[in-house]
C-alpha cells in the first residue's frame, strides 16, 4: 500500500517518457504512483528501488517526489507562511505545491512571512493539510532534566494555565501563568529553562534563570530602564504589580529583588517615592 504523507521505498515497475511509475513490491496488483521525469535519478530502470515522499499534486492526484519535505504525516515542524488567501493559508514545506493550513485549524491570526508551528494530518477529503492544534502530536519522552535550557515555540496561551510550548518543536511544555510577564503570542520562539520534569514526562518551563543568576540580569535591566528615564524612575517597589509589570516586564517580586541588588551595590538610591541612579 502506498502511504500518503510519508517517506517510503517503492519499486519502479514502468517507464514512460514523462517519468516512471512506482509500486509497493509487497502489494501485488496495488496502485502505482508517478515520479516525474525530472526527479528520476540517472540510470534508474525497472526494478530499481527509490525512497520517495507521497503527496497530491494540484489536480489532487497522488504523486511521488525524491525531494525532502520539511514535515511528514503526524510530525510537527515550524513552517513559513507563503500566502494568506480567502480559502486558507499556504505554507512552504519544501515541495512545489504549498501546504494548506485551513482557517478552522488556526489558533491565532496568521501573518504572511511569519513562521508557525504546525502538524501534518490527512483531512476528510484525503488531502494533506496543516494544523496549529498540535497538542496531540507532541511527545513526553524528552531527555531534558531540571535546569536544562532549550528552544521552544509558543502554540497556545491560556489566561489561567499559561503558555503552552512545544520544546524543540516536539515535546510538551508549559510556562505557568505566574511566569508570564510581558507580551507573548502564539508562534513566538522562546528560550526557556526546564524548571521541573513532571511524572508524566511533560516539562514545566521558565523564561528566567534560577533566582541567584536572574537577579543580576534583572538588576542590569532595571538600571538601563532608570537611565532611559534620565536617571529617575518615577515609582518604587511599592507600586502596584500591574504598574511594575507594565513598565518593567517583571513581576513585583523580581522587581523588588533587582532593586535590592542595585541598592546593595550602591548604584541607586530611593528618595521621595522615586528610584534615582547614583552618579559616580
Amino acid at each position: 500500500m502506498i502511504r500518503l504523507g510519508e517517506k517510503q521505498t517503492l519499486t519502479i515497475t514502468r517507464k514512460k517518457d514523462f517519468g516512471v511509475y512506482l509500486c509497493n513490491p509487497s502489494d501485488a496488483g496495488g496502485e502505482a504512483v508517478l515520479l516525474p521525469k525530472k526527479e528520476v535519478p540517472a540510470g534508474a530502470d525497472v526494478g530499481a528501488e527509490l525512497e520517495v515522499f507521497i503527496y497530491r499534486d494540484s489536480s489532487d492526484r497522488l504523486i511521488a517526489t525524491t525531494a525532502q519535505p520539511l514535515i511528514s504525516l503526524g510530525q510537527t515542524a515550524v513552517l513559513k507562511v507563503q500566502q494568506v488567501t480567502k480559502i486558507g493559508v499556504f505554507l512552504d514545506w519544501g515541495l512545489p505545491k504549498d501546504l494548506l493550513l485551513p482557517f478552522k485549524e488556526q489558533t491565532t491570526r496568521v501573518k504572511e512571512g511569519r513562521e508557525y508551528l504546525v502538524a501534518l494530518y490527512i483531512d476528510k477529503s484525503s488531502r494533506l493539510c496543516a494544523t496549529m492544534k498540535v497538542y496531540e502530536y507532541l511527545r513526553s519522552d524528552s531527555s531534558y532534566k531540571k535546569d536544562d535550557h532549550a528552544i521552544g515555540y509558543i502554540y497556545q496561551i491560556h489566561p489561567e494555565y499559561g503558555a503552552f510550548v512545544a520544546v524543540d518543536g516536539k515535546y510538551h511544555g508549559l510556562i505557568p501563568a505566574r511566569e508570564l510577564h510581558g507580551e507573548f503570542e502564539p508562534g513566538e520562539k522562546v528560550t526557556v529553562r526546564v524548571s521541573r520534569v513532571r511524572e508524566d514526562g511533560k516539562l514545566e518551563l521558565s523564561l528566567h534563570e534560577r533566582i541567584p543568576f536572574q537577579i543580576d540580569t534583572d538588576a542590569e535591566h532595571i538600571l538601563k530602564l532608570i537611565q532611559s528615564y534620565d536617571g529617575i524612575l518615577p515609582f518604587t517597589e511599592k507600586a502596584s504589580p500591574a504598574v511594575i509589570e507594565r513598565e518593567t516586564g517583571l513581576s513585583k517580586a523580581a522587581f523588588k529583588r533587582a532593586v535590592g541588588r542595585l541598592l546593595k551595590t550602591g548604584k541607586i538610591q530611593i528618595t521621595d517615592g522615586k528610584i534615582r541612579e547614583k552618579k559616580e
